[in-house]
């Protein structure tokens, strides 16, 4: 037996309500739902659905580094600064391989879990 596609992703955040509006509001991650009383939040991240919580004790606290696919890297860039995202860099190729190039760009959630947009584009 094989493990399958990963399902969900855990994220340790400080402030649930703050966490939601980044990720829902400016970064336009689609939204499921907010446990009523509880400090969590769902989002739909492709196949893998994407859980923040605010963390029960030091034990559960997460460090992650999450790389989202874009359809156009510059535009998505321009407009999360347009939003107020602080990037780390421009976008930049990050390796080659054959006909294609792999972009990225790096920028920081509010509770410094480093986020990264990536896009592959032909070489030509």
């Amino acid at each position: 037996m094989a493990l399958g596609p990963v399902g969900q992703i855990g994220i340790t955040v400080t402030d649930i309500d703050r966490s939601v509006a980044y990720y829902r509001d400016v970064l336009g991650v689609p939204f499921l739902f907010q446990v009523p009383s509880q400090p969590m939040a769902f989002f739909q991240a492709g196949e893998s659905r994407l859980y923040l919580g605010e963390a029960e004790s030091e034990e559960f606290r997460t460090i992650v580094m999450l790389y989202f696919w874009v359809d156009d890297i510059d535009a998505e860039h321009a407009r999360l600064t347009g939003a107020g995202v602080t990037f780390r860099d421009a976008p930049h190729v990050v390796h080659r391989d054959g006909g294609t190039a792999l972009w990225m760009s790096f920028f920081d959630d509010p509770d410094g879990h480093h986020l990264a947009l990536m896009q592959e584009r032909p070489i030509g």
